[in-house]
């Protein structure tokens, strides 16, 4: 059971909603963050050695390139911050990202042999990250697969350091 009751299940109370908010963020979101971000490293580092630098506009479906430039588009036209680009993998979603590895599978098999686990483990952790994403409150075993994927994300980056130079998009 979480330390932390979740609020819809309680009478309105808006510290209730807070420390939801606090342990959710504290607890899982930092691991998804991460999570999601060393795929965006592993992707590039190993179509970066794979393919070539210009991996993106030869190894990635032309909906995602174009559903990334849209994004970022609308980010870059909306947002006070900084104008500078990005690269494109880093305006795509948990489902983009394993779309690219799938399509490019052949290509990770050397770096990653077990890379059909890893894309199972994608899609298993699409459901809890979705809860968290959406502001939702995740339940124990939906916590338990982002820790175990966390984990597991950990490992994988030593894999691919191993073989590859790391090099972030």
């Amino acid at each position: 059971m979480s330390p932390i009751a979740d609020f819809r299940l309680l009478p309105f109370n808006t510290k209730a909603i807070e420390k939801c908010g606090a342990y959710i963020g504290h607890r899982t979101y930092w691991k998804l963050y991460t999570i999601e971000n060393l795929l965006r490293i592993v992707i590039h580092s190993v179509l970066s050695v794979q393919i070539s630098t210009g991996w993106w506009s030869v190894a990635v479906d032309r909906t995602i390139q174009r559903d990334s430039e849209q994004r970022q588009k609308r980010y870059l036209e909306k947002s006070p911050r900084s104008k500078s680009k990005l690269h494109g993998v880093y305006y795509v979603d948990l489902k983009d990202l394993n779309e690219i590895i799938r399509a490019n599978a052949n290509l990770f098999y050397p770096i990653v042999p077990d890379v059909d686990r890893w894309l199972v483990g994608v899609e298993e952790l699409r459901l809890p990250r979705n809860v968290v994403a959406h502001m939702n409150f995740p339940n124990n075993l939906e916590i338990k697969r982002i820790d175990s994927f966390y984990n597991d994300c950990q490992k994988l980056i030593g894999q691919v350091q191993s073989k590859v130079d790391i090099r972030i998009p």
